[in-house]
């Protein structure tokens, strides 16, 4: 590839010089001062910068912050004396410069260093074009997840309008924990697909057996874990489906592994099934799906608890608890303060 290489400094000697030594390789676009190289990035598609630091009108860093605007893409190195070395800490800090090479230079080394920042153009170009790729691949994937979403709650609401409610609360409870237990973002993603489709497993299970509070019989679980393998099958097309799916799919698991549909225990269970069977848990307790009222805050932490270590993670509770105690605080404070000053 035929890089193009931008040199820029006062001295009409230096550029010369410059020209000489990288015209051979690359081709070379030449400007005597900061506002005429700004020119140059207007018209030439360069990939490396080499520009003298002492320049009238605007020092070579305050040029190379311009063109770092411009073309953040192009590397960016500057010449420079040794008595103005320390002045440019703070530009390789930034980034603002690539490397810095003293006068008078050494040919080799300066090609060396040329060589070296063309290598890192081309991985920067690479890193860009990765994330432009994965930003199109997550847009793509959030209008298909919007779509199935969309269909899977057109379905599930036809029988049960409190699963489309108690959806994002749920997901935004898991996320809450989830961030709390410093997981990764794609494992925050699938959390929160999880989390918000978690009820279209229930789809096909009759609503009898999906509100029943007491244990199900050996059967009834049989049944229900098949009904809701058929009612998994829906969210097929969403992205990250697997993973989804197993974490939908042992909901019912208890930590203790007296669950179901393969009694799994503790670390067992998928890590985001765990946060969700948290956060479902107290959305139930605050906002049950039958006519009775739900209980407190203060009430439902206490459940969780009580809860921990047999059906739940105790780690989760702990951390979950503790969240919700937080957030409780900070929501009443003003209305103390206030009522101190009234």
């Amino acid at each position: 590839m035929n890089y193009k290489i931008l040199v820029v400094d006062d001295e009409a000697a230096n550029t010369r010089l410059l020209e000489r030594l990288l015209r051979d390789h690359y081709d070379v676009v030449t400007a005597q001062s900061g506002p005429e190289g700004l020119e140059a990035l207007n018209v030439h598609d360069i990939a490396l910068i080499i520009s003298d630091q002492r320049m009238p009108e605007m020092t070579g860093v305050e040029f190379l912050k311009r063109a770092a605007e411009m073309r953040p893409h192009c590397v960016r190195i500057i010449l420079t004396g040794y008595a103005d070395a320390a002045d440019l800490v703070d530009a390789l800090n930034s980034g603002v410069v690539y490397k810095y090479v003293t006068k008078p230079w050494v040919n080799t080394d300066l090609l060396q260093t040329v060589k070296r920042g063309l290598s890192h153009y081309e991985t920067i170009k690479a890193q860009h074009r990765l994330n432009q790729e994965n930003e199109r691949l997550r847009e793509r994937l959030g209008t298909a997840e919007g779509s199935v979403s969309n269909l899977c709650f057109e379905i599930l609401s036809l029988k049960n309008a409190d699963a489309r409610s108690r959806a994002p609360r749920v997901r935004d409870l898991a996320l809450m924990a989830g961030r709390a237990l410093n997981l990764n973002t794609a494992s925050l993603e699938t959390l929160s697909s999880a989390a918000y489709l978690h009820a279209v497993a229930d789809v096909y299970v009759p609503t009898v057996l999906v509100r029943r509070k007491d244990r199900l019989s050996e059967g009834e679980k049989t049944f229900v874990a098949a009904s809701r393998e058929k009612g998994l099958e829906l969210l097929i097309g969403t992205p990250g489906a697997q993973e989804i799916i197993e974490a939908i799919r042992y909901l019912p698991e208890h930590f203790n592994g007296s669950g179901w549909p393969e009694g799994l225990g503790s670390i067992q269970i998928p890590l985001s099934s765990r946060i969700i069977a948290v956060a479902k848990a107290y959305d139930e307790l605050i906002f049950p799906d039958s006519e009775a009222l739900g209980v407190s805050e203060e009430d439902a932490l206490l459940a969780l608890h009580s809860r921990a270590s047999k059906q739940l993670d105790p780690h989760i509770v702990k951390s979950f608890c503790g969240l919700m105690v937080v957030n409780q605080m900070q929501r009443t404070a003003p209305r103390s303060s206030a009522a101190v000053f009234a």
